[in-house]
């Protein structure tokens, strides 16, 4: 087969049409853009850290893709004894789903009142992992509350669920799901309900229990840290913790259970296939011509002012987001995928971590909004979306779209989890939410069903 060069970066001469293509996008944006500093590339091991809108993401995608590895990567790269003291590893934890999976304590632990000497709670590596976060996380505590390190110099600790979907999440999951909805960022403090409430660990458990908790937990002893946070979740129970990054991977098969919309609505959906795919012809490092974002933890759990926004260049109120979410709403009205104050709180927290600085960049943001919020909820037969053999809620959808995107819809537009590796590249892709709507609906007309999910 004949080959060539671009860069760095070897391509089949079957697909320089694409190439081509990719090159007059590229072209045609700088162009537009000429005015408009763009990012400039960085060698990996100084990426920009990205705040996530959400702590709790769901990877999408066929086997053998690469999700696991995602997260644990996303881990290595942010520990840092130099910075945060924590060395690689110690920030991550990997918790094989089970398929007998039914009820919260398969997770979170149980109290056992089998042998001598009382109860006792038997605690999980997820618990473990939990109260482990939080001793990084706090300075000190007490039954007044803790007191953070500052924010800059907390890592954020990954808890990878492998296979998430082999057992309901809506079960397993429940108290998760509930509690997550309860954090709180307010002026830099964090608050947050109990996973592990105190009644279990104050009723349930006597002194010697209590104490086998702790020390399963590693907080015994007399150390002033431990101490106070023995105090703090005797007083309010263990929250999760401000640093924790819950990931689970997905496949959907048929040994898997689908996602209600409760899970959805609660989670940032990332489909391998369109944000990390897979390219042959960069399986060897040295192929590689870019690299996934370092993602840090979120800082923030609303927007409730316009000043929230202030720092965004390219919708410093708002508006433009809340008039884009409108729009795809009035699309969605009167069916089961509308939209709620959930999804434009969490549409306007991706704003602020991607922080556009114009209009293509802003559309962008859209873009992948609409890919890990929007599309994900929809799913259904021909009657359920209202297809009448060639129009559906799918193609209302994206004539909606066309107008509201008007930068990206038939051009390239910035990759915004990823960075480039080669000087003098800017990612760019084409507009995803187009090509995953034009999927979704070739599979409704050609299986009477359609969904999200690859």
């Amino acid at each position: 087969m004949i080959r060539c060069r671009a860069g760095n970066i070897p391509i089949d001469t079957m697909i320089v049409s694409d190439l081509e293509a990719t090159l007059m996008a590229y072209d045609n944006y700088l162009t537009k853009k000429s005015t408009i500093p763009l990012p400039l590339p960085k060698p990996v091991e100084n990426c920009i850290q990205t705040f996530l809108p959400k702590p709790f993401l769901l990877l999408a995608g066929i086997s053998g893709t690469g999700k696991t590895r995602f997260v644990r990567e996303q881990a290595d790269a942010s520990a840092s004894v130099e910075r945060y003291g924590i060395e690689k590893g110690n920030n991550y934890c990997l918790v094989p789903v089970r398929p007998d999976w039914h009820e919260p304590s398969d997770l979170l632990g149980y109290i056992s009142r089998i042998g001598e000497g009382g109860a006792r709670y038997v605690v999980t590596d997820l618990l473990c992992f939990i109260v482990k976060a939080w001793k990084h996380a706090a300075s000190s505590a007490s039954t007044a509350g803790i007191e953070y390190k500052d924010l800059n110099s907390i890592c954020p600790f990954w808890l990878c669920l492998d296979e998430m979907n082999l057992a309901p999440v809506e079960q397993y999951f429940a108290d998760y799901l509930s509690i997550l909805e309860t954090r709180k960022w307010a002026d830099g403090t964090y608050s947050c309900d109990p996973l592990l409430k105190p009644a279990v660990i104050n009723q349930q458990l006597n002194k010697t229990g209590s104490d086998d908790l702790w020390d399963k937990l590693n907080i015994g002893g007399d150390e002033p840290l431990n101490a106070g946070l023995r105090d703090y979740f005797s007083a309010v129970g263990i929250p999760l913790p401000p640093n924790l990054i819950v990931a689970g991977t997905v496949n959907m098969d048929e040994t898997t259970h689908g996602f209600s919309r409760k899970v959805i609505d609660r989670a940032l959906t990332i489909d391998f296939g369109e944000f990390f795919p897979n390219d042959y012809e960069q399986y060897y490092e040295a192929d590689k011509n870019k690299t996934v974002r370092t993602f840090d933890f979120p800082r923030l759990s609303g927007v409730h002012r316009e000043s929230d926004l202030s720092s965004v260049p390219a919708d410093p109120d708002g508006r433009k987001t809340i008039e884009f979410l409108k729009s795809v709403n009035v699309v969605l009205q009167d069916t089961p995928f509308q939209l709620a104050f959930r999804a434009l709180n969490e549409a306007l927290l991706s704003v602020v971590c991607f922080c556009p600085a114009d209009d293509t960049q802003l559309q962008a943001v859209w873009d992948d909004f609409l890919m890990m919020k929007v599309l994900p909820r929809i799913e259904g037969d021909q009657e359920k979306l209202a297809c009448d053999g060639d129009k559906s809620l799918l193609t209302g959808l994206a004539v909606c779209l066309k107008e509201l995107l008007t930068e990206i819809w038939e051009t390239a537009r910035p990759d915004l989890l990823c960075e480039p590796l080669v000087n003098g590249v800017i990612l760019l892709n084409p507009c995803r939410s187009k090509r995953k709507l034009d999927w979704m609906q070739k599979r409704l007309l050609d299986n009477n069903f359609t969904t999200f999910w690859p």
